[in-house]
């Protein structure tokens, strides 16, 4: 299998450079200026310290320029990421990450970030000009490279190995560095366009950046750079291959709240109160109201007036779909509907993002002195399926009563369900109804269109300085210090779709409202009422028939009663991260080898990192009127908390003989809380002859837990029920409340933050390989093994009683029961993953021109993961998972360009292999998914093809025209639904692009 892969890679990357090298003449390949050597020592190349020639490093370096970028269509840095064969495949983008969550997956509102090697956001490092930026205010842990200023950059660096010998935490997938423009003159205005074949989600950037003073001999520079950039909402519904009702491959969607109400049966409740009180149409969810069945089958799974005989189909709504009872095994739904939730999300989140960057450069003597500034703002807004109202006793006491704005859709849906329900009475005479049901209200689900879609808009502002100072000691010492500020702070806030409730939600909050109420269910006064309601918010709208749940279209009546109970400028919550930092560090030659001279970094850091989140008043129950299903995270709110990191290091480049050379770094690193961590790392690189290079690492690294990890807020909550025994008790295979020991229990459990988290420890090794017969040709493959333990994550109820033995601190008894455990974020079990990456590049002369061509690509070995020592690992390489990364094993770009005189033509692929599909989640045993006639157990390969024409129509403007996506290709199908989230059930978002083809143009004017 992985001589095919290899093979696969040369056939798909290189075999067509072997072609073109007969019938053509080669040529040295283009080295971009800013990754040559500044001077006879080198650069300072990320991942190291000390000066060296970036061709000829140990380490394995990818760089990207701007003419990459271009080649490519890309004009952000979330798109720049993605390209990346070497980064993993998790919800680290916008598409990934736009519909439902909970209040603590806050973090990824408006953030794009990155995941070398899969190892997550908080594993990879994001450096600009070599040092931090913050983190994500709301996440607080990984960084948005929204906030890159990509009109500024010269080049990214991206390595690929564990650098935490060099950099210290969060550096265990590797590091990616954006490196600015530092001697800029002159004025350049960019201008880029990309619009679908479709016309719609639009991307927008015009950029500016003006620089004066010649560094090398005025002594100076100064420059500047701003840009702004505008990219329009793709929904759902704007694409076909979003689409949730494919029963014939084993994908329907579960929700039977319908734009179009579904009528329930609903038990009424206790206190008697509200207008369930005294019951509703259909009756209780198990009552007497037997003969309410259809072929045998008691109708409690809800019956939309759609799907019953001579209805106009669950198909005649936008989106909807006949309720697939099988697939789901609920037979009591068979006439119910389900909507297609997908369609209402957004496939590219709405975000606009302004940029700036400044820098100043003076040289004194020798010496050299910057001063820099960054920073950004970010309004994003993430849309995703309308709210559904679910009739229930307490919370949600809600029903369609009989009065005299609804007695025509009330008689009409009467008739109906009695056509088919005989327990309801004889059609069309309503006075004979054995029951006595007819004027009872209707209990429902329904899925409001009319609110409109739930919106959180987020605000995000970053803002960064720093300033340093390099030059000689001695002829063979040299100094590096700097020191800077950098801050990120996030504001997320309700938009449309969300009202208040109007009822408490619990007994707790109406008696600490202070109102006199006492239950759950009650009226509460300090929600806003509706002009002609006779109670508040959207259950006392809903309640008295000005909203009609069982019709799409609504009254003007009924739009500005909604916008009288709107929640919309409701605050969510915010949060704020800050960074100060100061480094120094001397480098020099030591003594002279046979190899050469023996060079060395020594050098030490300061940290101040600070993080603080805040929710909001209108998310405490108690305090303040309820807004219905908004994911608050007010439970996770702390106070800003702040810990020091301290850091020494040294690094040694030993050139044993000319042909071999090893380098030996290491960094003691002591944090606030976690004590000290010592992590080495040796690269070392053989040269037998100038064509062959062979090279190899081996390194330790860490990742200290994020704040929220730390201080998130600890709850306690009562179980839910499912009939737990206790397992050491009872025997497997033993009935609850029958088999001796199998008594039931109801613990309460507790979740949230750890204060006794410790770091995650890395290991990891590299070999590789390099060709480079002339400079005209080069091949690389690199091996890399990783293996985390300690892993910090969360564990399940189901995996904490799988396990008991081994996590005793985690349960608590009392006289002998079980009454609480632990499921708080911990240290657990360890991920293996290790793979291939390959790269070539190539350049022929031809036609009179220049002839190039390369490709990256990573081969995924291994990925498995495991919760304990004694246990065995879990594969995840090539398989669907519902959250974290998708290990594709074969992942490459590829491209190949003309170039003559100032015009180049560039093609290029982008290739994502096939993994195992997934199946509906709460169907596990057996997979139901796979009993029907078109289901496919893989998800195809994801490939695309991109192609750009660029003109130079003088030395001062530049045009470029491309089409993205060429052959307008639809992400594969693939079942990632999971009943409340996921971004069209029907695809991919965190492999695939959703727009489809694409045409982009840019212009540059230089002055």
């Amino acid at each position: 299998m992985i001589v095919r892969k290899l093979l696969r890679a040369a056939c798909l990357g290189g075999i067509s450079l072997g072609a073109l090298a007969g019938a053509a003449q080669a040529q040295d390949i283009s080295t971009p200026d800013t990754a040559q050597a500044d001077d006879k020592d080198g650069i300072v190349v990320t991942g190291s310290r000390i000066r060296q020639d970036p061709a000829k490093s140990a380490l394995p370096l990818q760089i990207v320029t701007p003419d990459d970028l271009s080649r490519e269509g890309i004009s952000n840095p979330e798109q720049l990421i993605s390209f990346l064969a070497s980064n993993g495949n998790g919800a680290d983008n916008l598409a990934s990450n736009s519909d439902v969550i909970s209040g603590a997956g806050r973090g990824a509102n408006g953030l794009s970030s990155a995941n070398l090697r899969g190892q997550g956001p908080s594993s990879t490092l994001v450096l600009l000009n070599g040092r931090r930026v913050a983190a994500h205010g709301l996440s607080g842990a990984a960084v948005d490279v929204n906030q890159v200023p990509l009109a500024a950059i010269e080049r990214v660096e991206i390595l690929k190995d564990g650098a935490s010998a060099i950099y210290g935490t969060d550096a265990i997938g590797g590091v990616i560095n954006f490196i600015t423009k530092k001697n800029f003159r002159g004025i350049d205005l960019t201008g880029f366009y990309d619009i679908t074949e479709e016309g719609d989600s639009p991307m927008r950037r015009l950029s500016g950046t003006v620089g004066f003073g010649d560094l090398d001999n005025q002594g100076f520079n100064v420059m500047a750079s701003v840009s702004k950039s505008w990219n329009g909402a793709l929904f759902g519904k704007d694409r076909d291959f979003v689409n949730g009702n494919q029963p014939s491959r084993g994908l329907s969607i579960d929700t039977r709240g319908t734009p179009i109400a579904t009528a329930f049966p609903l038990n009424p409740p206790a206190t008697g109160i509200g207008i369930t009180g005294g019951g509703t149409l259909l009756g209780n969810t198990t009552g007497t109201l037997t003969n309410l069945t259809v072929n045998g089958v008691r109708m409690n799974g809800g019956v939309n007036v759609l799907d019953l005989p001579g209805g106009a189909g669950c198909d005649s709504m936008a989106g909807g779909m006949a309720y697939d009872e099988v697939l789901w095994v609920t037979p009591g739904a068979a006439l119910a509907c389900a909507w297609d939730t997908g369609r209402a999300v957004t496939l590219q989140q709405p975000i606009d993002t302004l940029t700036y960057y400044g820098r100043a450069t003076a040289r004194l003597g020798d010496h050299e002195l910057f001063a820099e500034v960054t920073g950004s703002k970010a309004h994003s807004s993430k849309l995703f399926s309308n709210n559904q109202y679910s009739a229930n006793n307490t919370s949600l006491p809600i029903a369609y009563p009989l009065n005299s704005l609804t007695a025509a859709t009330y008689n009409d849906i009467y008739d109906r369900l009695a056509a088919v329900l005989p327990g309801l009475g004889a059609v069309g005479d309503r006075t004979v109804d054995a029951n006595g049901r007819y004027g009872l209200p209707i209990a429902y689900r329904w899925r409001c269109v009319a609110c409109g879609n739930r919106e959180y808009t987020t605000d995000t502002k970053t803002f960064r300085a720093a300033i340093g100072l390099e030059g000689p000691i001695t002829d063979n010492w040299e100094y590096r210090i700097g020191g800077g500020y950098a801050e990120s702070q996030a504001t997320s806030i309700l938009g449309s779709g969300y009202h208040y409730r109007g009822v408490f939600p619990s007994n707790a909050a109406a008696v600490a409202s202070g109102t006199g109420a006492t239950l759950a269910g009650q009226a509460d006064p300090r929600a806003p009422t509706a002009p002609g309601a006779t109670a508040p918010g959207i259950v006392g709208l809903l309640n008295s028939g000005i909203l009609n749940p069982f019709s799409i279209v609504q009254t003007p009546q009924a739009l500005a009663a909604l916008e009288a109970v709107s929640a919309k400028g409701t605050r969510l919550y915010g949060g704020k991260y800050t960074l100060w930092q100061a480094d120094a560090a001397v480098t020099g030659d030591l003594f002279e080898l046979p190899g050469g001279t023996v060079k060395i970094a020594v050098g030490a850091d300061y940290r101040r990192e600070g993080y603080g989140f805040d929710g909001s008043v209108a998310g405490d129950q108690l305090r303040s009127p309820d807004i219905f299903n908004v994911a608050f995270d007010n439970a996770n709110q702390f106070s800003k908390v702040t810990r020091d990191v301290k850091a020494a290091y040294a690094e040694v480049l030993v050139p044993v003989i000319d042909s071999f050379e090893i380098t030996g770094a290491v960094r003691v690193d002591d944090y606030t809380g976690f004590g000290s961590t010592v992590n080495p790392k040796v690269t070392a690189k053989f040269e037998p002859v100038d064509w062959l290079m062979i090279r190899g690492s081996y390194g330790t690294g860490f990742r200290v837990p994020t704040f929220n990890q730390i201080f998130n807020g600890v709850t306690q909550t009562p179980n839910p029920g499912g009939g737990l025994t206790d397992p050491t008790t009872c025997p497997a295979g033993g009935s609850v409340n029958v088999t001796p020991g199998c008594n039931q229990i109801n613990p309460d459990s507790i979740n949230g933050g750890n204060r006794n988290l410790g770091p995650e420890t890395s290991e990891q090794f590299s070999a590789g390989i390099v060709l480079r017969p002339t400079s005209r040709f080069s091949l690389s493959a690199d091996y890399w093994n990783i293996a985390v333990d300690n892993v910090i994550g969360s564990i399940t109820l189901t995996q904490l009683f799988a396990n008991i033995a081994a996590f005793p601190e985690r349960i608590e008894r009392t006289n002998g029961i079980i009454t609480l455990v632990d499921l708080r974020t911990g240290n657990f079990g360890s991920r293996r993953t290790s793979g291939i990456d390959f790269s070539g590049r190539a350049a022929f002369d031809a036609a009179a021109g220049t002839l190039s061509a390369g490709f990256d690509g990573t081969l995924l070995l291994t990925k498995k993961e495991k919760l304990l020592p004694n246990l065995p690992y879990t594969n995840l390489r090539g398989v669907y998972s519902l959250t974290g990364d998708i290990g594709i094993k074969w992942k490459h770009n590829a491209w190949i360009s003309f170039t003559k005189d100032d015009f180049t033509l560039s093609f290029s692929q982008i290739y994502r292999g096939g993994y195992a599909n997934g199946w509906l989640p709460r169907i596990t045993s057996p997979n139901v998914s796979a009993t029907r006639p078109d289901y496919n157990d893989r998800v195809k390969a994801y490939h695309i093809y991109n192609l750009s024409a660029t003109q130079r129509i003088d030395e001062n403007f530049q045009l470029t025209l491309g089409v993205r996506n060429l052959f307008n290709a639809d992400p594969p199908f693939a079942i990632t639904y999971d009943t409340d989230t996921g971004t069209g059930s029907s695809w991919e978002p965190r492999v695939a692009d959703p727009r489809g083809r694409s045409f982009t143009v840019a212009a540059e004017v230089k002055f």
